[in-house]
């Protein structure tokens, strides 16, 4: 598969993005108090982790189907209310909140990629993973909403 020069460009830039998502999640999992937050983070990490797999094999040239990219069933965070103090809550607040933004900001940049790429498969692959990004906010935003923390 050629990729263009722009399309590597964007590639790259998607590469660098979940690369730092992961870097987030993975501070923000032993950050986190409550363990049903921790867990979230974890499972978001794990998530990221194959949207980098799936950047890099595209850039690597490897011939990608939306078979092989990940899931973008819906999620919702079914979570209880956190038991951790005040203060507890308030840092728990702060991460999901600053993890929101940044899932919003990739989100947009998938967005914008998926419309400067030629090949369907690709076009498809990318709007997949874009969904899976929009999965986490849900979830990100179902845990601060059981949580009272977002208005």
């Amino acid at each position: 598969m050629v990729l263009t020069q722009k399309e590597t460009s964007l590639l790259n830039d998607l590469k660098s993005q979940e690369q730092l998502c992961i870097e987030k999640y993975q501070k923000y999992q032993a950050d986190a108090h409550d363990p049903a937050l921790k867990n979230l983070f974890g499972n978001i990490l794990s998530a990221e982790q194959s949207h980098l797999k799936t950047v890099n094999e595209i850039l690597g040239g490897t011939n990608v189907s939306t078979g092989t990219a990940p899931t973008a069933a819906s999620q919702t965070y079914t979570g209880s209310p956190s038991m951790c103090t005040a203060e507890e809550k308030q840092a728990d607040g702060y991460l999901c909140r600053d993890a929101l933004a940044m899932e919003k900001h990739v989100s947009s940049v998938y967005d914008i990629s998926i419309f400067e790429f030629s090949n369907p498969t690709l076009r498809d692959t990318l709007a997949h993973i874009q969904k899976e990004e929009q999965n986490h906010g849900q979830q990100l935003y179902g845990y601060l909403s059981v949580n009272g923390m977002y208005s």
